[in-house]
């Protein structure tokens, strides 16, 4: 039976519902789209080389996690690691950050339903509302995104368990698909007509750039700790699991897609991974089955996102660094339904504002989760040094050497999104959106009550518990 934590959170999570929560939130829409410009660039073998180095790439921050995770599976994450290791000021940076990216992501999808059920609708787009940035906005679209968040929201208002069980639904679809095209691709399927390595290793290293963006999730999973009801060594494992897992679907879906249709086709296709469905079993019905998981994808992440943000806010809000009532469990579900309540509404007003005005959220928000990335290896650092005593059940070996190479590759992750780096935000637009979020924290922060050392103690006492339990 769930147990209830000192916040009020429920201990439910299995080992299965904690994979599915953080494979999904890293299984998005992306794919669905990319998979052609992927194969294009780097050809088949080229990019499934790719997409290796980029797991492992992304995997080595997750290492980081998985230890932190383990030794404090507390509600929060980033926010208790940083907070321990790095004191107020630097929790605040680390979580505020990391809720910029979560509610980007969840903003995003909110865009990303309509335009995936576009696709399977011919006619959709019905009742042009205005233009932003030159993007029709489109009454259906505006009505689908808000009903999708809805419906999103209500299921994590509700509970963990109930938005957990979407989760798996939603992940089984996903999963069907990818087998489907697998098989396709193996008894119908071509060798590509794509060389192997395309652009040889300037190639390879242009879809390098883009994959550690497709694994960004992972860290909902540490966000969601408090919540789950497994070992916190397994926890750990979880979480790095969860990451190969994500790698193989990738390298599949990619391997699929190229042995139906050149790169080039699958470029010119509005959704390669359906179009490459469609054409390995002649039939356009088939090929929407794979629009369909993308339609997964895009719930899977959006119901992912929408935990890991609402953790996040709870747990800064805990702290006092933002207004109390944001800290709120509710009596029945206990949920922290006012955090959760912020981020569907948040995701609620994105379509209003079309494709491009979503795609700079997005660009900017992955700064925020980068830079997240970035504190989280430097706490890691920090704890190394200062605590080596404290109780890590899964520990990284060679600690603070990965440690060391996790920071330097979060680092040169932040470094290509600023001037002159391969993903550099765009003047003035993107920008602009990261002044507003750091200004909108300076401003919340003010209002709220200030950093409550309580917090400190509460977490002490809370792994205190858990080691002497252990």
């Amino acid at each position: 039976m769930p147990s209830e934590t000192d916040d009020g959170l429920l201990k439910t999570l299995s080992v299965r519902d904690t994979l599915v929560l953080g494979f999904g939130a890293m299984i998005g829409w992306g794919w669905i789209i990319l998979s052609g410009t992927w194969i294009d660039l780097g050809g088949p073998l080229g990019t499934i080389v790719a997409f290796v180095i980029g797991g492992l790439m992304v995997g080595l921050i997750a290492l980081l996690y998985a230890e932190l995770a383990s030794a404090m599976p507390l509600v929060g994450g980033e926010h208790v690691y940083s907070l321990r290791a790095l004191g107020p000021i630097g929790a605040f940076v680390t979580t505020w950050a990391i809720i910029f990216g979560h509610v980007s992501v969840a903003a995003f999808e909110a865009v990303a339903l309509p335009s995936a059920v576009s696709f399977l609708l011919p006619g959709f787009d019905v009742m042009q509302l205005w233009s932003v940035a030159g993007q029709p906005v489109y009454a259906t679209w505006v009505l689908t995104g808000v009903l999708g968040t809805a419906v999103i929201t209500y299921l994590n208002y509700r509970g963990i368990r109930p938005a957990a069980q979407f989760q798996f639904i939603m992940t089984v679809v996903i999963a069907l698909a990818g087998a489907v095209l697998v098989a396709g691709a193996v008894g119908r399927g071509a060798p590509s007509p794509d060389p192997a390595f395309t652009a040889g290793t300037a190639g390879i290293f242009a879809v390098v750039l883009q994959t550690p963006f497709m694994f960004v999730g992972f860290n909902v999973i540490p966000q969601s700790a408090e919540e789950t009801n497994i070992p916190a060594r397994s926890l750990g494992i979880v979480i790095v699991l969860s990451v190969l897992m994500a790698m193989i679907f990738y390298i599949a879906v990619i391997w699929g897609a190229s042995r139906a249709l050149s790169g080039a086709q699958l470029v010119d296709s509005t959704l390669p991974a359906a179009a490459a469905m469609a054409e390995l079993f002649d039939s356009r019905t088939i090929g929407q089955l794979m629009a369909l998981a993308g339609v997964a994808g895009i719930l899977t992440s959006w119901n992912a996102f929408l935990i890991g943000g609402s953790r996040a806010i709870f747990a800064l809000a805990q702290s006092g660094m933002l207004p109390r009532s944001l800290a709120k469990i509710h009596p029945e579900y206990n949920t922290p339904s006012n955090a959760i309540v912020l981020v569907g509404t948040l995701s609620a007003l994105a379509p209003l504002f079309g494709e491009t005005m979503l795609t700079w959220i997005v660009n900017a928000g992955g700064l925020g989760i980068v830079t997240a990335w970035l504190m989280v290896a430097i706490s890691f650092l920090v704890l190394r040094r200062r605590e080596p005593t404290l109780d890590r059940p899964y520990e990284v070996p060679a600690g603070r050497v990965v440690g060391v190479a996790g920071l330097l590759l979060a680092a040169f992750f932040v470094y290509l999104y600023l001037p002159g780096g391969q993903s550099a935000l765009a003047w003035p637009y993107e920008w602009a959106i990261v002044f507003l979020w750091v200004a909108l924290g300076v401003v919340l922060l003010s209002v709220s009550e200030g950093y409550d050392e309580e917090r400190v103690e509460v977490a002490k006492r809370k792994l205190n518990e858990l080691e002497d339990s252990a």
